[in-house]
C-alpha cells in the first residue's frame, strides 16, 4: 500500500462531539467518518482493520466445527410475530414494502436462524453450530461514543442447536472457549461474567466485558476468586441478621412530615437496615407492591428477570393514593390482600421492622415480614454495592466500569417451539432442539481494541489486527537515495509477506511521524538521509516507543524477527 494513493484523512484537532478515546482516535486517524448520529462509513484503514478482526473471529469460530451462513437483514414481521417479539422490542426498525407487507430490520437473527433449520430431521444431525457475519439494525434512543453505541452495526452472532441440555452445555463451553481465545488473540483483556439474558430468554447468561472507563455497564469483580457479574445479575453474601423478637402485633408510630428513609432515620432512630422499602409498580398494567431493605436499591433487570414481565413503570401518585390510601413516604404492605407483593429475599425472616402505615404520617413498627405481610413472590432484587461480600470466598466486591464486547446465552426452546422446529429422536418420537446464541460486534471490537490500545499521540494496534503491520516512512521523497532505500525494504517487506504501508506523500518529516504515530502500525521504519549517510535506519516500536538504528541492508531481517515475536505472542493469548 501507498500513503499517497489511500484516502487517509487525518485530523490535527480532536472533533468536538467526540467523548470516548476510541471515538475521537478511529475519527482523526481517518478510520470512520460520521453519517448521521448512529451511522458511521468504514474508510480504508477502518475495512482493513475490520477485516481482521473478522478473521480472526471465523479462524476460532471454525475451529469449534462451526459453519458460516448468510441470511437476510430484512425479515417479514410474521416471523417475529409468531415468537412474540414483534411488540415488545422497542429497538427494532419497522416499515412495509409497495404491497403493505409488514417488514422488519433485523436486530438479531434468533428467527430467521431457527427458520433455517426447520430442515433438520434427525437428532443425528446434532449438534449444529450456525453462524454469520452481518449488518444489524438497533433504533437506539442515544447513539453514543463513536462505533460504541450505533444503530447499524456488523455482528458474528452464532446459534446452537442440541438434543437436550447436556448437549447444550457443551456447545456453549465451546463457545465460551472460542471466545476467550478470540478476545485474546484481538488484544481485548475480555472478564467473563454472569448477565442476565433480558429479552431473550432461557438461562445462562455470560457477557464478555471489557474494563473501561467509557464503559456504560457496571461490573461486580471479586479480586479474590473469579467470581464477575453484571450488576444487573450480580448478588452478594450480606452478613446475617439477628433480630430482636419485636411486638405481637405492629405498633402505630406518628410520623408527621417524615417522606423518605433517612427521614424516618434521622427523626426517629430507626437505622435504615431496619426498614421496609415500598415500591409501587404498574406490571402489565397490575399495580404490585415490591418491597426492599431501607438501605437496598431496586435493580430493575432483576425485577424484570423475576417475573417475566417486560411492561413495568412505577405507579404515578394519583394511582397510589387510589390503591393504598396514601401518597409515597407513608406506604407499606402490612394488611394488603388485594395486590401483589413481590419482596427481595434478604428480607425473607426479618423481624420487628418499621414500615409505612398506608396513612399519610404514619408509620407502623414491630413488624414480623413473615407474619404481617402476605408476599407473594420472594426474588434477588437488590443491587449490589461495592465492598459488599463475595458470594463465593466473602471478600469485598469491586465495582469496575466495562464495555460489553460479547454475549453468549442459552435460549431454550422458545423459538424451536414457536416455529414449529423438530427432530426425529432415537425412538422415532419428535423432540424440539435446544438452542444456544452467541454474539460480537465487530465495529465494537474494533472500537474496544482501540480504547484499550492507545497513548496521547493516536492509535497503537496489536499487530494481529492492525491496518498495516510496517510503516516504511520516506522522509524526503525528493532524495533519490532515500527513495531508493525506502523502496527497497519495502519491496523486500512485501515479498516476505509482510504487511506494509509506504508514506511516499511529499509531506514534511514532522507531519508523516505525527501521522504514523496517529494511524498506529505496530512498527515503523524510517528512512532519512542523516542516517542513511551512516548506513542506517531508525526502527520504532509503537507500543513500548523503543527506538534502534539498524543497518539498511539488516531492516527488513530486524523487522521480520520482530513481527514473529509479536504474532507468536498474540498466538499464545489466543
Amino acid at each position: 500500500m501507498r500513503w499517497s494513493q489511500l484516502h487517509i484523512p487525518t485530523l490535527r484537532e480532536d472533533p468536538a462531539d467526540a467523548d470516548a478515546a476510541s471515538h475521537r482516535l478511529l475519527l482523526r486517524a481517518g478510520f470512520i467518518r460520521q453519517l448521521m448520529a448512529g451511522h458511521y462509513s468504514m474508510l480504508p484503514l477502518g475495512i482493513r482493520v475490520r477485516a481482521k478482526i473478522i478473521e480472526v473471529i471465523r479462524e476460532e469460530m471454525n475451529a469449534i466445527g462451526a459453519q458460516e451462513f448468510l441470511l437476510p437483514c430484512m425479515h417479514p414481521a410474521e416471523i417475529w410475530e409468531r415468537t412474540g417479539r414483534l411488540g415488545t422490542v422497542d429497538v427494532m426498525f419497522r416499515l412495509k414494502d409497495r404491497k403493505g407487507t409488514d417488514l422488519v430490520l433485523g436486530f438479531t437473527h434468533e428467527e430467521i436462524f431457527t427458520t433455517v433449520a426447520a430442515e433438520l430431521a434427525s437428532y443425528r444431525e446434532l449438534p449444529q453450530f450456525w453462524y454469520q457475519f452481518q449488518t444489524k439494525f438497533r433504533d437506539e434512543a442515544r447513539p453514543k461514543s463513536g462505533l460504541l453505541r450505533v444503530r447499524e452495526f456488523t455482528m458474528k452472532d452464532s446459534y446452537s442447536f442440541d438434543v437436550d441440555d447436556a448437549g447444550l452445555d457443551k456447545s456453549f463451553d465451546a463457545h465460551r472457549g472460542a471466545y476467550e481465545r478470540i478476545f485474546a488473540r484481538l488484544g481485548i483483556p475480555a472478564i467473563a461474567a454472569e448477565a442476565s439474558n433480558g429479552t431473550m430468554g432461557g438461562k445462562d447468561s455470560l457477557e464478555f466485558m471489557c474494563p473501561s472507563p467509557a464503559g456504560e455497564d457496571l461490573v461486580a469483580i471479586c479480586p479474590n476468586c473469579d467470581y464477575a457479574a453484571n450488576l444487573e445479575r450480580a448478588t452478594s453474601a450480606l452478613p446475617p441478621v439477628d433480630d430482636e423478637p419485636g411486638p405481637a402485633a405492629p405498633a402505630r408510630l406518628d410520623t408527621p412530615g417524615v417522606r423518605t428513609i433517612e427521614d424516618l432515620a434521622v427523626k426517629y432512630g430507626v437505622a435504615a437496615d431496619r426498614q421496609l422499602k415500598t415500591l409501587v409498580q404498574v406490571m402489565n398494567g397490575q399495580l404490585t407492591l415490591v418491597l426492599l431493605r431501607g438501605d437496598h436499591q431496586l435493580q430493575d433487570q432483576k425485577l424484570i428477570d423475576a417475573t417475566g414481565v417486560g411492561d413495568i413503570r412505577p405507579a404515578q401518585p394519583d394511582e397510589i393514593l387510589a390503591a393504598l390510601g396514601a401518597l409515597p413516604g407513608s406506604l407499606g404492605a402490612v394488611g394488603v390482600t388485594d395486590l401483589p407483593v413481590i419482596a427481595d429475599v434478604a428480607l425473607r425472616g426479618r423481624r420487628n421492622m418499621a414500615t409505612g402505615a398506608n396513612t399519610d404520617d404514619v408509620h407502623l413498627t414491630g413488624v414480623d415480614v413473615d407474619r404481617d405481610i402476605r408476599v407473594g413472590t420472594w426474588a434477588d432484587l437488590r443491587e449490589v454495592a461495592a465492598g459488599e461480600p463475595c458470594p463465593r470466598c466473602a471478600v469485598a466486591l469491586q465495582l469496575i466500569r466495562a464495555i460489553e464486547v460479547g454475549h453468549i446465552f442459552k435460549l431454550g426452546r422458545r423459538f424451536t417451539t414457536a416455529l414449529g422446529v423438530s427432530v426425529l429422536g432415537p425412538d422415532g418420537t419428535p423432540i424440539v432442539p435446544i438452542m444456544g446464541s452467541y454474539g460480537i460486534g465487530v465495529e465494537r471490537a474494533m472500537a474496544v481494541i482501540a480504547q484499550v490500545h492507545h497513548d496521547e499521540a493516536g492509535l497503537k494496534w496489536p499487530v494481529q489486527v492492525a491496518p498495516a503491520e510496517v510503516t516504511v516512512t520516506m522522509v524526503s521523497v525528493r532524495d533519490e537515495a532515500v527513495r531508493l532505500a525506502a523502496e527497497s525494504i519495502y519491496a523486500e517487506l512485501l515479498a516476505a509477506g509482510a504487511d506494509v504501508l509506504l508514506d511516499d506523500r511529499d509531506e514534511r518529516p514532522g507531519v508523516k511521524f505525527k501521522d504514523a504515530e496517529l494511524i498506529g502500525s505496530p512498527f515503523r521504519i524510517s528512512v532519512g538521509s542523516r542516517d542513511l549517510a551512516d548506513g542506517l535506519v531508525e526502527v520504532v516500536s509503537r507500543s513500548t516507543g523503543e527506538r534502534e538504528r539498524v543497518p539498511a541492508d539488516q531492516a527488513v531481517k530486524h523487522v521480520q524477527a520482530l513481527l514473529a515475536q509479536a504474532r507468536r505472542a498474540g498466538a499464545a493469548r489466543g
